[in-house]
């Protein structure tokens, strides 16, 4: 008994035309046919519903998000209230507030409570072309633009007589 050559038989490629037998032997059935296509159809049909699904859910979610944002500030009015029903509270915000007393006592309003900044007049000028403004830069203005608005000179007469700068 003769065994066979395995080591050939691996080497061996196939041929074009073996390739082409085995795409021309590839079969599609009729049911095979209507399973893909049922398939495909079912894919068109149910994914507009799976995508509007999906955005009512995230719809659901922001709402239920909002419902309990509006709960939480709801909470907090109700303390605000409960804050302001007892007389104490009331009489402690006219206080702060309105700086209300009572009978009898004396109010002191500090207006300016912060010491004076001490300045150092022996230290240098930070600046030695820049020291102060030699004009009253709103007077000029208000003259400047009063001058232009009521003369009945032109702009060159003005600036010729040196009442515009």
């Amino acid at each position: 008994m003769r065994k066979p050559n395995l080591g050939t038989r691996a080497l061996r490629v196939p041929s074009a035309d073996a390739t082409v037998r085995r795409i021309r032997n590839f079969r599609v059935s009729g049911l095979t046919l209507a399973i893909l296509i049922t398939a495909g159809l079912t894919v068109l049909i149910v994914s507009p519903a799976i995508r509007t699904s999906i955005e009512q859910r995230q719809e659901v979610a922001a709402l239920r998000q909002t419902v309990a944002d509006t709960q939480e500030k709801n909470a907090a009015l109700d303390a605000d209230i409960a804050r302001w029903s007892d007389p104490a509270y009331i009489k402690a915000q006219a206080r702060d507030r309105l700086y209300f007393v009572m009978p009898g006592e004396t109010s002191f309003l500090i207006i300016d409570d912060n010491p004076p900044v001490e300045v150092d007049s022996s230290s240098s000028p930070i600046s030695t072309s820049v020291q102060a403004t030699k004009v009253d830069w709103l007077e000029t203005l208000v003259a400047s633009g009063m001058a232009a608005g009521l003369s009945t000179q032109t702009p060159e007469q003005l600036q010729e007589s040196g009442t515009v700068k």
